[in-house]
């Protein structure tokens, strides 16, 4: 579990002062709940997030636990440094937004005629409750040849999971190197 501390104060001067003794400043929200500020030592929480195995995670700040989601995060543009990260309250039963990242299985038969595997849409948005969220999307891309695409169209998802793109769009493919 991913321990934590509350943050007490929210000025500019605290948020820095975290961030130069290693903190990383995380906002924890759900629907109809109140806002937690809080804070992740930056070195636990990617190696904690790199050796997750479901989407949903545990996080304990001053003893209180919560299942939180990752929703988005923000890096330095000149470090890529690991910033700030919003986190989202799984509730039970509740509708709701959640990014599940693609993942790829298989060489794809257009690396051989001297294309480029492209990563369109690296995650997918969602609609559904906590409890029918997939852990990843796996597509399979052996069969894609240069030109070729896996659009939103052509995923399967779970039952209850509605994805709100336009099924147009490119999750996918396979583009001609020059």
């Amino acid at each position: 579990m991913l321990e934590g501390i509350i943050r007490d104060s929210m000025t500019k001067q605290a948020t820095k002062t975290l961030r130069r003794n290693g903190y990383l400043i995380a906002n924890i929200y759900g629907k109809g709940l109140e806002n937690v500020a809080g804070a992740f030592k930056r070195n636990e929480f990617i190696k904690f997030l790199k050796n997750k195995e479901t989407l949903a995670f545990d996080v304990n700040l001053d003893g209180t636990v919560i299942k939180v989601v990752v929703q988005e995060y923000q890096k330095c543009p000149l470090t890529s440094e690991l910033l700030h990260v919003d986190l989202m309250v799984a509730q039970p039963g509740v509708l709701t937004s959640y990014k599940i990242p693609v993942k790829t299985t298989g060489i794809a038969k257009g690396l051989k005629n001297k294309g480029l595997l492209m990563i369109h849409t690296k995650r997918v948005p969602v609609k559904c409750t906590y409890e029918d969220l997939p852990n990843n999307i796996t597509l399979d891309v052996t069969k894609l040849d240069t030109g070729d695409n896996i659009l939103i169209r052509d995923l399967t998802l779970p039952e209850n999971v509605k994805c709100f793109l336009d099924p147009r769009v490119p999750v996918v493919g396979i583009i001609k190197a020059k």
